[in-house]
């Protein structure tokens, strides 16, 4: 899906347009953005390149780091949390240093940043997301036949397991207080193809219920699993095989009076490697 940039509603507008304008044409063009780390599973004292991607089906183009861009990007181990250094313009994004053994836990959130869709790009969208409840809701901008206004953000994890095996509950996935965020609730580290591993799915911490995640495998992403959050916000697949895995979900409100915009959206993901199929 082709986005085009265009944000002209006022003078507030404009000026907000033109300091975005540097956004990466790539990232305003297509659907997902996961984080990529150089390895899932690294030794003590290794560092670990995080590149930032945009495309589909685990393919995709890089993201370089942009300070205005970043609303947060922190890893946390156990109860320590850090900020994730990296060089402005750089690629990959963030390099960390694996001080302890562990689940390592990665999100980056992204500032707001506007977007123009046509009414056909926007209807697709809605429905390749699962949208149903905004499709519902009818679009004003799409019945007047103009382009809608949209603000996203991207709310993105990576799961890694520093220098070995998980010793116990605490080093399992936990929420890092992103606006809209996917957090595992078993370790996929120790979590075998075929077992379960549920999730849950909240927005400003609250469960979300209703809404589509999918599960894309890097190694066939063409096989996609997908199911609705329940009540809970909960959702469990059944990983077919072992390797670094994408589950994503996209969340969309009526942006706010000020915001200049028709909608704004989040759009959550996370990565990690499945365990081997000989993990009990």
């Amino acid at each position: 899906m082709k986005r085009s940039f265009s944000f002209k509603r006022s003078r507030v507008a404009v000026m907000v347009g033109a300091a975005l304008a540097v956004a990466s044409v790539a990232e305003l063009g297509a659907h997902d953005f996961w984080i990529e780390p150089s390895v899932f599973r690294p030794k003590v004292g290794a560092l670990v390149g995080l590149r930032l991607l945009v495309g589909q089906n685990m393919l995709g183009d890089p993201v370089a780091r942009e300070p205005e861009a970043i609303k947060e990007f922190v890893s946390q181990l156990g109860t320590g949390r850090k900020p994730v250094p990296g060089r402005d313009g750089g690629d990959p994004a963030g390099i960390l240093r694996v001080d302890a053994a562990g689940l390592l836990v990665v999100g980056y959130q992204s500032v707001p940043r506007p977007v123009e869709l046509t009414p056909e790009k926007f209807d697709q969208y809605l429905g390749e997301e699962g949208l149903d409840e905004i499709r519902g809701l009818g679009d004003r901008a799409m019945k007047r036949g103009r382009a809608t206004l949209e603000l996203f953000a991207r709310c993105a994890k990576t799961l890694l397991l520093g220098g070995g095996a998980p010793l116990n509950a605490a080093d399992g996935d936990h929420a890092l207080g992103l606006t809209f965020e996917i957090v595992a609730e078993r370790n996929p580290y120790t979590t075998a193809p075929g077992q379960d591993l549920p999730f849950v799915l909240t927005y400003q911490g609250r469960p979300r219920a209703n809404a589509l995640v999918v599960a894309i495998s890097q190694k066939d992403p063409t096989k996609k699993l997908s199911a609705r959050t329940d009540r809970q916000g909960r959702v469990a697949f059944k990983l077919p095989i072992g390797g670094a895995w994408l589950v994503k979900a996209v969340h969309m409100i009526p942006a706010p009076p000020d915001a200049h915009a028709d909608w704004q959206s989040f759009w959550a993901s996370s990565t990690f490697e499945l365990g081997d199929a000989n993990v009990r």
